[in-house]
């Protein structure tokens, strides 16, 4: 099934996790991927290079999402690339965990510039690319919902930004034909949060599958956003956390 054939897409954040199963799944689907990177070159390059053998197009830009221009360039490189922007994936994250008063200022501006500020450049650029079915999806977080324990403030804050931020988005565009969505992961088998590390057990305690998700589980989700089956979804933030918050 090549729904998403002839469609471009941008995925913040792609060379490993939920990114990387997102730019893949999108490539199955028939959408050329330019996905972006901080430091993983290789394994960026080994998403090019899957996405090429599914007969895409690929690229992959080193832009820091801290970066305001970075996070500008990236989309402006990849709509001269492939000749337009139809998909636009926010995925680039951190992760931060403490209590309050042991954060820092350059703490709190990297976790709001990549969470919140680059994901609002991005959009605003890409805007200026998109037609009618165009898709802004922001990668979010069950803790913008539900904050099960202490040391998640920063986090959960910069996380919650993005409902807002896409509720606003959804009814600005709306009348362009552009949806803009949220998908709220719980917690994921990623590098960033493997399933059998030292207190996974500890999260599993507070889903009601009491099982990890899988980056292909997000990227399944994104990709029904991206296609026809996402045309009447907007302004939802769509929960994928194995009944967290239920």
């Amino acid at each position: 099934m090549q729904d998403l054939l002839g469609k471009t897409a941008l995925v913040t954040g792609g060379s490993r996790g939920m990114g990387a199963a997102t730019a893949r799944a999108l490539a199955a689907r028939g959408a050329d991927v330019a996905i972006t990177y901080v430091n993983a070159e290789e394994k960026a390059q080994e998403v090019v290079r899957d996405a090429e053998r599914a007969g895409r197009r690929a690229l992959a830009v080193q832009a820091d999402s801290a970066d305001r221009e970075a996070v500008v360039n990236a989309v402006h490189e990849t709509a001269r690339a492939f000749g337009g922007l139809d998909i636009l994936v926010n995925n680039a994250g951190i992760f931060a965990y403490g209590p309050p008063e042991a954060v820092t200022t350059e703490e709190i501006d990297r976790m709001l510039a990549i969470h919140v500020r680059a994901v609002f450049l991005a959009s605003q650029a890409a805007l200026g690319y998109m037609k009618a079915g165009g898709r802004i999806i922001s990668i979010g977080s069950s803790l913008a919902w539900r904050v099960p324990g202490p040391g998640f403030t920063l986090y959960a804050a910069s996380k919650s930004a993005l409902i807002g931020f896409t509720k606003g988005l959804a009814r600005d565009v709306g009348a362009r034909g552009i949806t803009v969505n949220v998908v709220d992961p719980g917690s994921t088998d990623t590098d960033m949060n493997p399933a059998d590390r030292e207190g996974a057990d500890n999260e599993r305690a507070f889903m009601a599958l009491g099982t990890y998700g899988r980056p292909e589980d997000i990227a399944s989700m994104i990709v029904h956003l991206a296609g026809e089956g996402g045309r009447g979804i907007t302004g939802a933030s769509i929960a994928i956390d194995g009944g967290v918050t239920a």
